[in-house]
């Protein structure tokens, strides 16, 4: 289950919170392959010998696993290169603390310098842009511009205000650019001069002075000479300021006035600094509904403090963008038209709208019609969907369909305000909110972008105009892509050798030579370094937790930090096996982890109780080799071994890292393809671990508590229990970017909200069910729980038990909720499957 921060109540941007995503990127310097992955083929169930796993000096408790984060170490967080690549600056901070505190760290020392609160502002900068030559940098500091010269280190504030400025570009010429809201100033590099050379008004144009138009407005021209006085003399003054301003060098540019009826929702400034490109949005479109909030029972002052929330999915009615562009040389406005977007009037959704109306005793006749549109709302990049060229007044954006079934990269005429489509990526279910990187390739016409078109993300490069050239190809998936300080390269991430497994290559443009740059088995992110000479990684195995690491192109590997914990370290943790469970349902391969008994035994009168764990967020790789995000779960999985369990977690259909099929395998159908993955999963456990399929129990967060509920409900005698924490009831309720990629609208498509909407399918559960959450839940609503509790108390189910977290929200925050959560849990899985 993915969760959703909107920073901005006009643009639809989103971010992942840390546990409803739990993915974290990482590798180890000494992991090796393990040998036993079991992948298995035709289906076939076989015996697998299982190694022991470690015997621990102490047995967990749930104490120790719940407790303050903080003694498993304070890792580093946001790491990025030193300008001059020779050093690293990351942050750190403790759990809950209301700051983090910021270090930096040379790639040959042991140990990292803390800053001082003096010298944040003189810090090399993560987000910064570089002018044409690469000699200089500009980059916001709480919200003022600073110029770094990049050859002799000099740090120069240009701006000392409270008013924040948005965004900064270097000019082709040298001169900087910047925004603050819906202005832009030009600081010229030769005088020192600030032009404003934009300034846009979402207002309608004030009216000139007219002459009187009735009749008692002229007879009072006619027979008042004062008024009449007045008159002229206000159209005289009028006419001289615009005469003046036409002519005068030292005025600003004049003032664009784009009606009241919108808002300026994105904006980017073309490398001359003639072109401005808006997206614009209704202004009466708001991220939530009039009734939407979320009750706060302990508020402050001890009253209910009624919190604002995001609107449901049913609800949530996105009208859409339309692209403007300013020329702010002839100041002149172009309204940008669709129809050069291949595709942008197809009625997409055709097939779904007859199947619905067909279940209603109507019939649906399909017509074309312009669909909605806005800029690719990417969730991981940091990058914009407008790309203009570094030297050249060219412009590309990357455009989505708000009904989700095609993504555009279009370019742009300037002169006539029209759309060409360089690359549609069309998909019936619907398009990746990741894999959308693209950008100029500098001194050229072409460009490089992701696709899943084969299926798979993978990188391609197209000049304008002409086909695209394929740069990687296979079953396995490229993202995270950085175009080298020499613009010959590509580098990017990818899981070439196993899909739990990520490494670094480099791909030559021009040949397509690819080489591998780092050597690991495990998960990782990369940052490269300015020089172009190093990687710096984030990195982890599946014992250990991120660390940072430098790896030199060509070079050998070395750590960088050591911030985990000797307690931590020194505990003789069980290293999951992943395994490749064999499908029944047609899905191939399941790939998860399992957790074993101490003293563990294949074959045995005695057969172990087993649990299988269910993470969130749907589109989240689990199964993987390195260190989980969910690190609580993964403590308490060693603990369920050394109490005799077996423990499963599976990359269930609609997991990341698998490709386009097994993310969209959910498409309309959300919690049956996982089931039936689950099904598979208990079956080879009885065939592979000496697992009591009738002693088998269930649990999970978000999106695995939503599978909890499914499993439960639709296949009563696969489960003996389950828990579910924060779980979605009702898909219908929850946010409408998350949804309406999987299931459609609830007005266009109830037939998949029903099928998949757990609460429709409460009379079903037959089993001991614990349900959990959070009542300041801005996620998934505490209401979810309360309408199903209420269902089943309609249905007269005797087997539920409810608990609820006063002051949590979605990822819980106090150890002491984690602890009394797990507890449940923990009591849940005794009770039930040790009978």
């Amino acid at each position: 289950m993915s969760g959703f921060a909107i920073t901005s109540p006009f643009i639809r941007r989103f971010a992942f919170s840390a546990l409803t995503l739990a993915l974290v990127s990482g590798c180890s310097a000494t992991a090796q392959a393990p040998a036993q992955t079991n992948s298995l083929s035709n289906n076939v169930s076989v015996q697998v010998p299982l190694a022991q796993p470690p015997k621990a000096k102490q047995p967990l408790t749930l104490n120790q696993i719940m407790a303050n984060p903080d003694w498993m170490g304070i890792f580093a967080q946001g790491a990025y290169w030193s300008d001059d690549s020779q050093s690293v600056y990351f942050k750190r901070q403790a759990h809950q603390a209301p700051v983090a505190d910021y270090y930096r760290q040379g790639v040959d020392q042991i140990s990292a310098s803390k800053l001082n609160l003096d010298q944040l502002h003189l810090a090399d900068q993560k987000n910064a842009v570089l002018n044409l030559a690469g000699t200089k940098k500009a980059y916001l500091y709480q919200g003022n511009l600073f110029v770094k010269d990049l050859v002799d280190g000099e740090i120069n504030q240009i701006t000392k205000q409270n008013v924040a400025i948005s965004g900064v570009r270097f000019l082709s010429n040298g001169d900087l650019a910047y925004w603050q809201g819906n202005n832009i100033f030009r600081l010229h590099q030769s005088s020192g001069l600030i032009e404003q050379i934009a300034n846009i008004q979402m207002a309608n144009e004030p009216k000139s002075i007219q002459d009187p138009s009735s009749y008692i407005a002229k007879q009072q021209h006619r027979l008042i000479e004062y008024v009449a006085l007045q008159h002229n003399n206000a159209k005289a003054q009028q006419q001289y300021q615009q005469q003046l301003a036409e002519v005068d060098p030292s005025f600003a540019a004049k003032t664009w006035y784009l009606g009241d009826t919108e808002v300026v929702s994105d904006m980017s400034l073309s490398a001359d600094g003639r072109y401005a490109l808006l997206a614009l949005t209704d202004k009466n479109y708001t991220w939530r509904a009039e009734h939407d909030i979320m009750p706060n029972y302990l508020g402050q002052d001890g009253y209910v403090d009624a919190v604002p929330a995001r609107a449901r999915v049913a609800e949530d009615k996105f009208p859409g963008q339309r692209l403007v562009l300013l020329d702010l040389t002839e100041h002149v406005k172009k309204d940008i038209t669709i129809e050069g977007l291949t595709g942008f009037d197809e009625d997409v959704l055709a097939d779904v709208k007859q199947e619905n109306a067909a279940a209603k005793g109507e019939t649906y006749e399909s017509k074309k019609s312009p669909r909605l549109i806005q800029l690719m709302q990417d969730w991981e990049w940091s990058q914009s969907a407008i790309q203009w060229h570094p030297t050249e007044n060219k412009l590309l954006v990357m455009i989505e369909a708000v009904d989700n079934k095609d993504r555009w990269i279009a370019s742009v005429n300037l002169d006539k305000g029209t759309l060409t489509t360089e690359h549609r990526l069309h998909d019936d279910a619907w398009v990746n909110y990741n894999f959308n990187q693209y950008g100029w390739l500098p001194n050229s016409d072409s460009f490089y972008f992701l696709s899943e078109e084969t299926g798979y993300s993978h990188l391609y490069v197209k000049e304008v105009g002409q086909k695209a050239r394929a740069l990687t190809q296979g079953k396995f998936v490229v993202d995270d892509v950085t175009l080298s300080p020499d613009a010959k390269h590509l580098v990017y991430r990818a899981n070439a050798d196993h899909p739990g497994s990520y490494n670094v290559y480099r791909v030559e443009i021009a040949s397509g030579k690819i080489d591998q740059l780092t050597n690991w088995f495990g998960t990782l992110s990369y940052v490269l370094s300015p020089d172009g000479q190093s990687l710096l990684l984030d990195a982890s195995s599946l014992i250990k937790p991120n660390e940072l690491y430098i790896q030199p192109i060509g070079g050998k590997l070395s750590q960088l930090t050591d911030f985990t914990s000797d307690a931590f370290k020194e505990y003789a943790w069980q290293a999951p096996k992943v395994v490749a469970v064999p499908s029944n349902h047609g899905a191939g391969e399941v790939y998860a982890r399992v957790y074993l008994p101490e003293g563990f035994e294949a074959q045995g009168a005695d057969k172990y109780p087993a649990v299988i764990f269910n993470h969130g967020a749907g589109y989240l790789q689990n199964a993987h080799y390195g260190f989980s995000g969910y690190f609580r779960e993964f403590m308490f999985h060693n603990l369920l071994a050394q109490q005799g369990y077996v423990v499963m977690d599976m990359d269930f259909r609609g997991s990341k890292g698998y490709g386009r099929d097994w993310r969209t395998a959910v498409y309309r159908n959300m919690g049956t393809p996982e089931v039936e993955d689950l099904k598979d999963g208990v079956s080879w456990m009885a065939n592979n671990a000496n697992v009591d399929s009738a002693k088998v129990g269930t649990y999970g967060g978000s999106y695995g508590g939503f599978l909890t509920f499914m499993a439960l409900f639709n296949e009563p005698d696969l489960f003996q229990a389950g828990a579910a924490l924060r779980p979605v009831t009702d898909w219908a309720h929850y946010n409408a970017p998350y949804t309406s990629n999987i299931l459609n609208t609830p007005d266009i498509d109830p037939i998949a909200y029903e099928r998949s909407s757990p609460i429709e399918h409460a009379d079903g559960l037959q089993k001991p069910l614990l349900i959990m959450t959070g009542v300041l839940d801005d996620n998934v609503f505490f209401q979810d729980s309360v309408r199903l509790v209420q269902r089943l108390i309609e249905l007269e189910k005797p087997m539920f038990e409810t608990a609820i977290y006063p002051v949590e929200p979605h990822g819980f925050k106090q150890p002491s909720s984690w602890l009394d959560e797990y507890r449940r849990i923990y009591k849940l899985f005794e009770q039930e499957l040790k009978k």
